[in-house]
This record gives structure tokens, C-alpha cells and sequence, in this order.
């Protein structure tokens, strides 16, 4: 598959530009460039956005307020052009070399433009709930990874315990909670210039020279490649440039902070254009270990990206892009949080446990951030890949292929028993994932009336243990695992170095048929159905042997070992296929009023599992291996207002049903890594949204957010008992009614900022002063409701002040969580589940100060 995957690349690669120049070569103008200034002062504007109306060609001012676009279009055409502060203005370009001077407004905001439908068009026009963060506004956020990003959008989720264990959820929907099983397909894509990235690590990787956020909320099935039943994050980088330019910026701060960030562009020839970019980030770490004497969760991130831009021919664009990032870090160390009395008899209890092995916790308050983890931390994430993507302009539309190879390769090392006893000593989950993409959509206009989008999508996935994934118990073992009274569980070495060596393999194919149209009955209605044709296949290899621990032929003392670890083996082969589908109504009766609702199906591939099976009486539950598919149905009407020159506010409501939902179920038994995945019957989420902004004056701007989720099991009728009630009579619960995990029923964000000209060290432009919260309330962190591991509600203050100089170079003092509040990302049961368990902490106060300078 992988050579098919290849061949279509070149085949496309070869074809579309002959195709396109084959076509009547209309009167154009190859080349649009010009200056942005202010028409009072006329000063240059830097980091206005200029674009073409009605398409997707645009371009941003440079440090001389200068732009440039390449674009077949016949002249004359419309340009438009916004900046924060400024009037939108629309001018017909008759030339190919333009001035444009735009007015100061004294409140009015500026158009928000996004891509996500294959088009160019203001935000508050279509008929999607959408959030949009700009780059710079994420850079001076302190959002430079996904995991921040939930601060400033509140109907997103994202929780993280290590890059490989990361869960992104949009109101509360996409991947299963907790600990992450590789054998799903996460519910909310992720696409970074048209590219689909499969595994969920690419959202612990910083991001490196980010022009645009979109993240889009409910099932978009007919508009992306990969399935989305949840949403998608559609990011969109800063694109190659044929007028040079750089930016470059460095920042410091407590805890030895240092980030480095930069990135040049300019031309290579007459039709070739480059950008390189460059992201790095260290800093020390948060939690003390007692055990290595050094702080742990450390930061130590690179990410590099090359991209090159070759236009041969006005019709057609092509981008060679390729991409690497790392992570180093310290551990991902977790602090025990607290200890929850179990059901199990009283010598099975984690605090008689540990008094009998003479042990005692460094802390019992997790907020001391210490850790005396005895385990070897190691933490390797490498992720990375190339693509190239054409744009060719045919008829009225865009023909685009995206071809893609990606890679992720995960290298741990962790403590899984969260103590400084030698009870897990060894996790070792490598892996080795790599992905094929090929993407071929139109997008355009079909008539006067209609317009859409039609796309055909590949991928090719193979993931396996690389080269093999081992789990190791130490000396302390046997007493966690103690079940009986007998001497036997004393004997010398019994556990001391038992453990499992696995092998897997994971091959996945999909394939989509997928379109979406837009017939504009009248000026004011319009009618967007979509349609989908999914097919997925996945092939299982799996190989789980022991070894090690004391080697015996006495039957109790094998059957003591195999409480513990078994071999399993198993391999099969599942596919689906699916159609589904969406319609949506918008009705704009004003430019300042846009209603819309959708009714849509969609549909999560059938899984697999991949951690190991649990057992009933020594016997592997191999019917387990399968996961069904997700049904989801999802109704949704929204409203989007711009109730004055100065303010828009828009309103959505939703519901969304789930049949067989696939959940991430914690077990007790120690040999089921990481959990294993389960259906429930039935789920149910439904919430409000409600999100705004208002420039107030010329000087001071406010955007705020705020969301209802109410997610409940509709049934799940064979749920794990929750941690408190680990052995009692059943290990099974009937939660039907209960809290999904993960989500809060309220939560919210708010910015604001004010900014006001003048003069720092000679330089003219505009000082600035920022400050953005964002506040949850409480939320289960586990997939059974337990009273213990549910999180208590916070909120985050951060905030920035600084100066941005007309010429490029800005400075800002900046601080996150600067009221240095305490509070848990995640809780988390320890394996085996003898009652203790930990907690991924929220960082502490930071602060530092960044210089940026922009040419």
C-alpha cells in the first residue's frame, strides 16, 4: 500500500500541472503586491491580512507593510484587507502594484477569516460553530502547544500525562478518557496545512510558526478528509514568501524558561520560494524527586519545519513541506494524590501494605510536588513527516492533492506503581507508527447557485511494538498482588524480575468518498447537505510472553505467576463500512444576522484492542479484542450576530447521541497495560455555547466564551466499579445515568486588552496590556464516577504587558497562573489498583519576558 500511496503522489504531482496548462490561458496577472499604510499618518501597517474575496489566495504585510500574491485570476478583482483597529476595506485592483490606505476605527472589529471551507470567508458567515485563534494572539497567550489552547476555548478538552497518553476532546467527545489504547481512532481530527496527523502525540509537540487556529465544533465528516464525528483542529502555517523576511524571538523566564523561536522566508528564483523555521523550548522542572535528588517533568523541545513554494505556472501552486519535532524531557512523573479505602480485605489495603514493607510516603500532600518515583524516567517523542500539496485553478474552483508520509516513534520509560517501591519497576511502551495520506478535493464554484466541495481520501497506517514493549515487576511485588493468607506469596524472587515482552502489529487501511454542497436557493437561504462513504480496515498481530520471576515447576507458585502476567496471542482481521451524512439550513436575513441548524450522522471506526485483555479465571477474553464502531447522531441550531459595527455574539445548542460508545475502562489486574477499551450502550451529550467580542474603544477590546456540557452514560450496564469499590463481590457496575469523565458542566474564558500609542526608546507604536482567565467547574477523572477521583473546579489568571514598535520589534512581560493557584489536570488509579492514586498537576506560577522582532 505504501508503494500505491507513493505512486498516486507522483502520478498527481506529474498530471495536475500539465492538466492545469492545458487549460485556455485566461488574460491574468501572475503577481499582486503592494503597501498597506495608515491613511492618516500614512505609516506602513505590519501583520494586516490582504486576500482575494471569494478564494483562498492571501498574503499577511510584512515589516515594510508590503504583500505579495500569486493568482490567476482575470483582472480586475476585489482585494480585501483587515487589521486589528482598523476599518475592513474592499478595493478593486485594476493593477499590479497596488497602495491601499485603510482608516483607524474607533471601535470596530475586524473580519475574522478562516479556510476551513475550502474558501475564504468571514467567520461570522458560515453556518459552523468555529473558534479562531490568531498565531500572534496564541504567541502572546503563551499557547505554544495544543494543551493550552483549552485556556482560551472552553468547549475544548485536552488532557495529558505524557505525549503518547494525550486525549484531545471537543465538548467532551473525540478519544476515550484516560490512559490512551492505540487501537481507536481519536473522534476530533487534527490537520496541519491540509494534513491529517493519526496519532493524538501530535498534540503534546509545540507548535512551530502557526499562522492560524480554526477549531470547528460537531461532526465535519463532508468537508475533511478523515472522519471528525467530534470536530477538527485545522491549523494553518505561515506559508513560503517571494518578499524576504524573518522573525525572530527569544524569550526567558523562571524555572530557567528559555524559548527560542525563528523563521526566514524570501525567494529562491523567479518561481521558487522558501521558508524555514525553527522552534525550541527547555525549562526545569516542576516536581522534586526525593529518589534522584533533581527536579523532574522538565521541558525539552525542538521542532523544525521547511517548506518550498513552486509556481510553474499562474494556474498552479505547489508546496513541498517537512517537518521534525522532539521532546527530551525529565519524566512525566506523576505525585500520589491520595489513597481511597478499597473493598478489599484489610491486609490488602494500600496503607497496611506499605507499613508492612516498612515504606512511608515523602508527602501526603500532592501540592508539596514531590515524588520519590524509583524507576528510571524516559520519556522519547519524535514526530515528523513531509507532503506536498498542488493547488491548481480549474474552471472556477481549485483542484488540490495533498500527498503525506508521516512518522511518530515513542520511546518510555515510567513508574507505573507512582511509589518509590520497586512493585511496576518496568513500562515500557515503544512504538513505531507511520501513515500514508492522499487527499484529492475540488472546491468551487459548480454554477451561479451552487458551489461545494468533492474529495476522494486514503490512508495507510501500520503501527507496531518497537521492536517490543516490556512490562517488569519488582521485589516489592508480590505484596500488591498478595490475594490469600498463604506463606507461598513470601517465597524468595517470586516476582523479583517478572515480567511481559510483547510484540504487535497494526495495519490499518481507509478510504472516503466525501462531498458537501452549497445551493443558494435565494440571497438569504441556503441549503448545505453532505454525504460521506467510509471504509476501514484494520489487521491485528498480537504476541504477549513472560519471562523472568523465580523459575519453578511447583503448579501454586506458576499459578501465583500467572495471577499476575500471562501470554496471550491472538490475530484477526475486522472491517466496516459506513455512509453518512449531514444537512444544514442557513437563513441570513441581514448582513448583521445569520441562523443556521444541521442535523448530521456520522460515524467512529470499529477498534481493536492493544494493551493486553483481561481474564476470568485464567482464561483471556478474547471476544474482548473487537470494539465496535460509534454511531453518532447530532442535531445542532446556532446564531450568529454582529449586533453592532463593535460586537458580534454568537448562541449554539446542540445534542448528540452515541451508540456503543468506545471508553477507556480501567482493570485491577496489573497485566492489562493501560487499560482496555469497552462499549457503552449508549451516550448522550448536549450543551449551549455562547461566545463574543467587543471592541469597546479604539484602545480596549474585550473576547469572551462560555460553555454548558451535560454528558451522561445514557446506559452502560457492565462498567468497572469505580477504585473504592475494587473487591467487593462484583468487578462490574451498572452506571447508566452517571458523568461522562472528563467534563466540565460549566466552564468559560474571558481577554481582554488594552492598548494605547507612543514612543519606547525612540521607537513609535503601540504599548499593550493583556489578561486572560479561563475557569471549570468540577469534573470526573474516571471513567466509572468514584467520589475520590473527581476534580475539583479552578480557575487560571494570566496575563502580559509589553510594547509592539512599528518597525517589528516588540518586547512583553508576560505571567501564566500568576495567582499560582493549585489544581489537578488529571487523577489517575495506579495499576493493580491496591487504593492509592496519583495526579497530573497543573504547573505552578510562571513568568518571564519575550522580545520578538520582525523583519
Amino acid at each position: 500500500m505504501k508503494q500505491f500511496s507513493t505512486s498516486i503522489s507522483i502520478l498527481f504531482a506529474l498530471l495536475i500541472p500539465l492538466l492545469a496548462s492545458s487549460q485556455d490561458k485566461p488574460i491574468i496577472n501572475a503577481k499582486i503586491s503592494g503597501k498597506v499604510v495608515d491613511a492618516k499618518t500614512n505609516e506602513f501597517i505590519i501583520g494586516a491580512s490582504v486576500y482575494i474575496k471569494g478564494i483562498t489566495n492571501g498574503s499577511s504585510t510584512d515589516a515594510n507593510g508590503e504583500f505579495s500574491i500569486i493568482t490567476a485570476q482575470k483582472l480586475p478583482f476585489t482585494l480585501v484587507v483587515t487589521y486589528v483597529g482598523y476599518q475592513k476595506k474592499e478595493v478593486v485592483i485594476n493593477s499590479n502594484k497596488v497602495e491601499i490606505a485603510i482608516e483607524e476605527s474607533t471601535n470596530e472589529l475586524t473580519d475574522v477569516v478562516v479556510t476551513s471551507r475550502r474558501r475564504q470567508e468571514s467567520i461570522q458567515d458560515i453556518p459552523i460553530p468555529i473558534s479562531v485563534i490568531r498565531g500572534a494572539v496564541a504567541e502572546d497567550a503563551g499557547a505554544f502547544n495544543p494543551n493550552r489552547l483549552k485556556e482560551l476555548i472552553p468547549s475544548v478538552q485536552l488532557y495529558s500525562s505524557n505525549g503518547r497518553n494525550t486525549t484531545l476532546n471537543i465538548r467532551g467527545l473525540g478519544s476515550s478518557f484516560g490512559l490512551t489504547n492505540d487501537g481507536i481512532d481519536p473522534g476530533v481530527g487534527f490537520y496541519v496545512d491540509g494534513v491529517y496527523y493519526a496519532r493524538p502525540a501530535a498534540t503534546a509537540i509545540d507548535f512551530v510558526d502557526v499562522d492560524r487556529i480554526e477549531v470547528l465544533r460537531g461532526p465535519q465528516g463532508t468537508l475533511f478528509g478523515k472522519n471528525t464525528t467530534a470536530g477538527a483542529f485545522n491549523i494553518t502555517t505561515r506559508t513560503p514568501s517571494f518578499s524576504p523576511g524573518a522573525t525572530f524571538e527569544a524569550s526567558y523566564g523562571n524555572l530557567n524558561y528559555i524559548q527560542v523561536k525563528t523563521s526566514v522566508t524570501g525567494p529562491i528564483s523567479k518561481k521558487l520560494a522558501a521558508r524555514i523555521s525553527f522552534s525550541g523550548t527547555q525549562r526545569d522542572g516542576t516536581i522534586f524527586n526525593t529518589t534522584t535528588l533533581k527536579p523532574t517533568n522538565t521541558l525539552n523541545n525542538l521542532g523544525f519545519r521547511a517548506q518550498v513554494l513552486f509556481t510553474p505556472s499562474e494556474n498552479v501552486n505547489i508546496t513541498f513541506a517537512g517537518d521534525n519535532a522532539r521532546q527530551r524531557p525529565d519524566g512525566n512523573a506523576t505525585v500520589v494524590a491520595g489513597v481511597v479505602p478499597t473493598k478489599r480485605a484489610a491486609y490488602r489495603q494500600f496503607n497496611a501494605i506499605i507499613a508492612d514493607l516498612g515504606y512511608k510516603l515523602p508527602t501526603t500532600n500532592p501540592f508539596d510536588r514531590m515524588t520519590d518515583a524509583d524507576s528510571p524516567w524516559r520519556v522519547n517523542n519524535d514526530f515528523g513527516g513531509a507532503s506536498m500539496n498542488i493547488d491548481a485553478k480549474i474552471g472556477k474552483g481549485t483542484l488540490t492533492s495533498t500527498s503525506a508520509w508521516r512518522y511518530w516513534i515513542w520511546d518510555p520509560s515510567n513508574d507505573r506503581d507512582f511509589i518509590g517501591l520497586p512493585v511496576l519497576t518496568k513500562s515500557q511502551g515503544n512504538s513505531r507508527h507511520d501513515q500514508w495520506t492522499q487527499e484529492i478535493r475540488y472546491a468551487g464554484q459548480l454554477s451561479e447557485r451552487l458551489s461545494g466541495v468533492l474529495g476522494v481520501f486514503f490512508i495507510d497506517q501500520i503501527l507496531t511494538s518497537n521492536p517490543v514493549q516490556t512490562e517488569e515487576s519488582g521485589s516489592a511485588q508480590w505484596r500488591f498482588a498478595q490475594n490469600s493468607t498463604s506463606a507461598l506469596w513470601k517465597t524468595p524472587g517470586l516476582f523479583d524480575g517478572f515480567g511481559t515482552k510483547t510484540t504487535s502489529r497494526l495495519h490499518t487501511l481507509g478510504a472516503a468518498i466525501f462531498s458537501q454542497v452549497d445551493w443558494k436557493i435565494s440571497d438569504k437561504l441556503h441549503v448545505l447537505p453532505g454525504i460521506r462513504f467510509n471504509y476501514d480496515k484494520k489487521d491485528v498481530d498480537y504476541k504477549r510472553e513472560t519471562y523472568g520471576g523465580l523459575q519453578t515447576t511447583d503448579p501454586a507458585l506458576i499459578a501465583l505467576k500467572n495471577g499476575l502476567y500471562t501470554n496471550q496471542a491472538f490475530n484477526f482481521s475486522v472491517n466496516e463500512n459506513n455512509i453518512s451524512g449531514q444537512v444544514t439550513l442557513a437563513y441570513k436575513p441581514s448582513k448583521t444576522f445569520n441562523l443556521f441548524g444541521t442535523v448530521a450522522n456520522s460515524y467512529k471506526p470499529v477498534g481493536v484492542n492493544l494493551g493486553g485483555l483481561p481474564t476470568a479465571n485464567g482464561v483471556v477474553l478474547l471476544d474482548l479484542a473487537r470494539v465496535n464502531p460509534e454511531y453518532v447522531t447530532h442535531y445542532e441550531v446556532g446564531l450568529k450576530t454582529k449586533p453592532s459595527p463593535q460586537s458580534t455574539l454568537n448562541v449554539t445548542l446542540y445534542n448528540t447521541d452515541i451508540k456503543d460508545y468506545q471508553t477507556q475502562v480501567q482493570t485491577a489486574e496489573v497485566g492489562v497495560n493501560r487499560g482496555y477499551l469497552a462499549n457503552a450502550e449508549k451516550v448522550r451529550v448536549k450543551g449551549l455555547e455562547v461566545d463574543g467580542s467587543i471592541r469597546l474603544t479604539s484602545h480596549f477590546s474585550l473576547t469572551g466564551a462560555i460553555s454548558y456540557t451535560d454528558g451522561i452514560y445514557v446506559s452502560f450496564k457492565n462498567a468497572p466499579v469505580p477504585l473504592e469499590e475494587t473487591g467487593g463481590t462484583s468487578a462490574f457496575k451498572d452506571i447508566s445515568g452517571a458523568e461522562l469523565p472528563g467534563i466540565s458542566k460549566w466552564a468559560g474564558s474571558l481577554s481582554g486588552e488594552y492598548i494605547h500609542s507612543g514612543k519606547f526608546l525612540d521607537l513609535k507604536g503601540n504599548y499593550f496590556i493583556g489578561l486572560d482567565t479561563y475557569a471549570r467547574s468540577t469534573f470526573s477523572s474516571s471513567a466509572s464516577p468514584s467520589q475520590y477521583l473527581t476534580i475539583t473546579g479552578y480557575n487560571l489568571l494570566n496575563g502580559r504587558i509589553g510594547f509592539r514598535a512599528s518597525n517589528g520589534f516588540s518586547v512583553l512581560l508576560w505571567g501564566r497562573n500568576i495567582l499560582d493557584r493549585d489544581y489537578f489536570e488529571q487523577l489517575l488509579p495506579a495499576a493493580g489498583s491496591a487504593g492509592h492514586y496519583a495526579a497530573v498537576l497543573g504547573d505552578p506560577a510562571t513568568y518571564g519576558v519575550t522580545l520578538r522582532f520582525t523583519y
